[in-house]
């Protein structure tokens, strides 16, 4: 039961510090537990709130935003959670890329919503129209956005307007994107608007005229709104905008017939304007200036806005004007947007967010100002791009310009800076970029170039299953790529340092088989390279510890393909160490090790002792492999050659000439399989290995492995062999070696505290 009282919440959800709110994380908790306020519909397979439950309406908005900013997509399946309007209202909605339906936006509209805002949710068609209708006596805000069809035609052809009345008495905010108006819309009627957006909207037999009747308008928006030459006068009218947009991307550039004195007329007309964007236009003339009539003294180098010399707009819009208007001297504007300077860019990126046509090319501007380390205020550009990339993770450009900025954002000594909630907000922005473009190698190279800067995996376990698919992609085809190297190069960075249940989790992805796919590929063509071998590396560190994954190598011929790479590139130091690192892993499996039992490869194995490649570890990780299968007893040798005592003979005669001293390639995290030889005194073969490698790493590393000795009962284990009548005396001493070893490394840290 969850009590219904107000709690006072933070407007900013996401902050830049290293703790998360308790909200925060009571959402996170909830949002990957939704089984705690919901249950699963067996029938139509959707959450339905559990009866005892009551969310209050602070708590409702808030989840939905959080629940969407994590990337756990809203859909009709979630949505469902609200469909009751009395234990879990909702006033504001905001959904973006969501794949929400009809269905879905039923229960939404039943909470007779305050505000609404829809972008990139091409499931919702105008069969939802007359439901927002009936439910939109308390609507203050509406944004229909990109890609929302409720207004539009669903046949991508058909450009046929749609008749729509906007029956929404008390709304002040309205939002269109790309509607088809005809002459029978009106919106004089909304008397209570105030802001009025139509970003990309067709005029067919359309007029702005309905709008002079609009007492509380401030604010008109039409961007990419043309022709609109013919709307100037109307516009003119509106005496209480405060704000006006009449820009377009550059992709359209039309000229108006008179620009000088359109411009004049505009800022003329309007007293009260304050924010002009006039962007993409050739509104701002040649750059002649001219002089200011009345007091002869001050210029403008925009000839429309001499007027406005003594009272700078607050804001203007200059990006990609005719005649490069944004890098004149004299103009009349406290704060400019264009691609003179930092300041231009960043102002642009912040005030073009929702129009990607723009945006791709403002990225671009901010990159290469990062790229020659020309941004002194990383700050702002990181949260533009943050900004820009959240809301369109579709738009491939937008994805691609702003992950290659990210690098550089991150790459740079700000990092540093960066709380675990900031650099969590830019992973989980990179891997939304991935996911919504995996095929597309500029975006993968990028994000993974990006994420290298990171550290791995402690920076990226809260999205470990999410980056594990999306690598595993990059690195399954089989064509050579660089895209493949880094992808490989990441996943092998989170193989090696995670628990059983991850890599239980890889294996499961198709880790391992993708391994060998790629092993297969190079063997097939003769071919080494790094992608093969961090391929080997890879799976030894999928296989550590985990009997499922070693399985699944042994059942996709990995010992197979072992032996192909042992005959074609016998001479490759890191590729025999790999390779020979996860055989030991496989042997350590009981179950499996009969498997290993054929002449072939108990004859290489035993060759292997003999090997000087990368040091001692070829030579040291086949011993390891020939100790355990030798562990089973006589009984377990089923073959007739090589024979038990040829073999265990070479493992003696290898560890003999080891160096004790030996720095070693090789990371344990228990030594659990080591301390079983341990126990084997029917063949002391297996225990001198085990005991050597003891030795040799309690030597080498005491700090690390002397503590890993005693919490595991070793010091015990060790104790009873040297105490042991069969224990010879060799064996004794390395054991004593071990435990001396372990005390001195305790007396250190006991004069160090």
């Amino acid at each position: 039961m969850i009590c219904n009282h107000r709690v006072r919440l933070k407007e900013q959800l996401f902050l830049d510090g290293d703790k998360p709110s308790l909200l925060e994380t009571i959402f996170k908790y909830l949002a990957n537990n939704l089984n705690l306020i919901s249950q699963l519909n067996p029938v139509t397979k959707t959450w339905e709130l559990k009866d005892d439950v009551i969310i209050p309406n602070e708590i409702c908005d808030r989840f939905l935003q959080f629940y969407q900013s994590c990337s756990l997509g809203i859909n009709d399946k979630f949505i469902n959670i609200f469909k009751h309007t009395n234990r879990t209202p909702l006033k504001f909605v905001a959904l973006r890329n969501s794949s929400i339906t009809d269905d879905g936006m039923q229960h939404l509209l039943r909470h007779k919503l305050i505000s609404l805002s829809l972008w990139y949710c091409d499931k919702i068609t105008n069969a939802s129209w007359s439901n927002l209708i009936a439910n939109g006596s308390e609507m203050k805000n509406l944004e229909l956005g990109k890609l929302v069809d409720m207004l539009k035609n669903r046949e991508p052809n058909e450009k046929t307007p749609i008749d729509f009345q906007m029956d929404l008495p008390k709304l002040k905010r309205l939002v269109l994107n790309g509607v088809a108006l005809q002459s029978s819309i009106t919106f004089s009627h909304l008397k209570e608007l105030s802001y009025l957006d139509l970003t990309a909207c067709l005029f067919a037999d359309f007029s702005l005229e309905s709008l002079v009747h609009l007492p509380q308008l401030q604010t008109l928006i039409l961007f990419n709104v043309w022709p609109l030459e013919r709307e100037i006068p109307t516009i003119c009218q509106l005496k209480k905008l405060q704000m006006l947009d009449i820009s377009l991307s550059k992709s359209m550039m039309p000229s108006y017939t008179s620009p000088n004195i359109t411009l004049e007329m505009i800022v003329e007309s309007l007293p009260l304007l304050e924010h002009l964007d006039i962007s993409g236009t050739n509104l701002a003339g040649t750059g002649v200036a001219q002089q200011e009539a009345r007091n002869g003294t001050h210029s403008s180098d925009i000839p429309g806005l001499g007027s406005r010399v003594e009272r700078p707009l607050k804001f203007l819009g200059l990006y990609d004007t005719a005649n490069s208007a944004c890098r004149r001297h004299d103009i009349p504007a406290l704060s400019i947007a264009g691609d003179a300077n930092e300041d231009q860019i960043l102002l642009s990126a912040i005030m073009y967010q929702d129009r990607h046509e723009m945006l791709t090319k403002v990225l671009n501007d901010l990159y290469h100002l990062l790229r020659f380390e020309n941004c002194t205020q990383i700050d702002r550009a990181l949260r533009a791009v943050l900004i820009a990339m959240d809301k369109h993770i579709g738009i491939k450009h937008i994805q691609i310009s702003g992950s290659a900025t990210l690098f550089y954002i991150v790459k740079s000594k700000e990092k540093v800076k960066f709380g675990s909630i900031l650099k969590n907000h830019i992973i989980r922005t990179l891997l939304n970029g991935m996911s919504a473009h995996l095929s597309d190698d500029t975006m993968m190279r990028n994000g993974c170039l990006t994420l290298c800067q990171f550290s791995i995996p402690s920076d990226v376990l809260f999205e470990y299953e999410r980056l594990v698919k999306i690598l595993l992609h990059g690195v399954s085809d089989t064509e050579q790529s660089f895209v493949q190297r880094i992808a490989i190069y990441l996943l092998n960075s989170l193989a090696c340092q995670v628990d059983g249940n991850q890599k239980l989790f890889l294996g499961d992805l198709g880790a391992i088989s993708t391994m060998l796919n790629l092993i297969n590929d190079r063997l097939n063509r003769k071919v080494f390279d790094d992608v093969m071998e961090v391929a080997w590396s890879t799976m030894w560190n999928v296989t550590d510890e985990t009997a499922v994954n070693c399985e699944r190598f042994l059942d996709g011929k990995g010992m197979e393909y072992f032996l192909g790479c042992l005959r074609c590139f016998h001479d490759k130091d890191e590729l025999l160490r790999n390779m020979m690192g996860l055989l030991g892993n496989v042997a350590e499996v009981k179950r499996l090790r009969h498997r290993l039992m054929t002449p072939e490869y108990i004859i290489v194995f035993s060759d292997l002792l003999d090997s000087n490649s990368d040091g001692i570890e070829v030579s040291y990780n086949a011993a390891g492999v020939l100790a355990h299968i030798a562990s089973d007893g006589v009984e377990a040798w089923t073959i007739e050659s090589p024979t038990r005592e040829e073999v265990l003979d070479r493992m003696f005669q290898a560890i003999e000439r080891w160096n004790l001293e030996a720095e070693r390639n090789i990371n344990y995290r228990s030594f659990e399989p080591i301390l079983g030889l341990i126990k084997c005194y029917d063949t002391p073969a297996c225990q001198i290995w085990a005991v050597w490698a003891l030795a040799n790493l309690t030597k080498v590393y005491p700090e690390k492995y002397c503590k890993l000795v005693e919490d595991e009962n070793g010091t015990k284990l060790l104790m009873d062999l040297i105490d042991h009548m069969e224990t010879n005396e060799k064996l004794r001493e390395l054991a004593q070696m071990v435990l001396n070893q372990c005390d001195l490394n305790n007396a250190k840290n006991f004069m160090e505290e």
